[in-house]
């Protein structure tokens, strides 16, 4: 793996506050508070933490699907709150990304060629199926699956399916968004190890994002770790997963679960001891 100081910056997150405001006289909700992180080409940054941390907010951030209150998102160098909607486009073909339940991301009215030709705008009809064509093949599904309608398929070829379309116009970062929380364990091996495949063939970059600190461990370079919208750590993804620093770092690491029961089991207890003694110190 090249080494992190060779690689170019692609993404830059400055400063970034997310609020949302509700109808009345009530103060904006901020449900992102001052996060700064960055992503070199090439890259997986992990951002993990546990339901309402705030991490599914920066991934929409970062694609332009929530509201930027105060901060910079720059892809590349390009700020993209600068741009216009369709600069802003245009950038966003390099932007992709991989949502968490594969059952509701495909639109089953569509066959899976449709779904995959979509976002081709370019070329000739037989162009654009040759490319449906390398899709398929990139995420190891049959050639003739582009006959049939997302139904037919199960969750982890679902997956597939939506990893093909996020790769259709060869992003260079990809947002993934929990994409195998919804899947069994054993497909969600193989879905993480295709990403990782498709990685080093492409050296396209991912902001992965997980409540799961396991999973983030075997897919980042990097992890950093969000608590009620504030990133209160950061580091090597060995380091966070094996020598946290900051309690509520500690407090996931003990909630990843194990294949040893007799090992799961003393992790249990040991995190409610954790909790109990974080209670007793007013520590959050």
């Amino acid at each position: 793996m090249t080494e992190r100081a060779e690689r170019a910056q692609l993404l830059r997150v400055e400063n970034l506050v997310v609020e949302y405001r509700s109808a009345g006289l009530r103060p904006p909700k901020r449900v992102i508070d001052d996060v700064s992180l960055e992503i070199a080409e090439g890259e997986t940054l992990g951002l993990v933490g546990e339901s309402g941390s705030g991490k599914t907010t920066i991934g929409r951030a970062v694609l332009g699907l929530a509201p930027v209150t105060v901060g910079r998102i720059l892809v590349d160098g390009t700020d993209l709150s600068s741009l216009s909607r369709r600069a802003r486009r245009d950038v966003g073909r390099d932007v992709q990304a991989i949502f968490q339940d594969p059952y509701s991301s495909l639109n089953p009215s569509m066959s899976i060629a449709d779904i995959l030709a979509e976002p081709i705008r370019e070329g000739t009809p037989a162009s654009r199926r040759e490319r449906v064509g390398e899709l398929l093949d990139a995420v190891a599904l049959p050639s003739d699956a582009g006959r049939f309608r997302a139904r037919e398929f199960s969750g982890g070829q679902r997956q597939r399916i939506a990893i093909a379309r996020a790769l259709a116009l060869n992003p260079r970062l990809i947002v993934c968004d929990e994409p195998t929380s919804a899947l069994d364990m054993s497909t969600q091996t193989r879905v993480l190890d295709l990403l990782r495949e498709i990685q080093e063939r492409t050296a396209v970059s991912y902001l992965f994002i997980s409540h799961d600190l396991g999973v983030v461990r075997a897919m980042s370079d990097r992890t950093a770790v969000l608590l009620r919208g504030s990133l209160v750590e950061e580091g090597t993804a060995e380091q966070i997963a094996r020598h946290p620093k900051h309690p509520y770092s500690r407090r996931l690491q003990l909630a990843t679960p194990v294949p040893d029961p007799v090992l799961q089991r003393r992790r249990r207890e040991k995190r409610l001891q954790v909790l109990r003694d974080q209670a007793i110190a007013g520590v959050s």
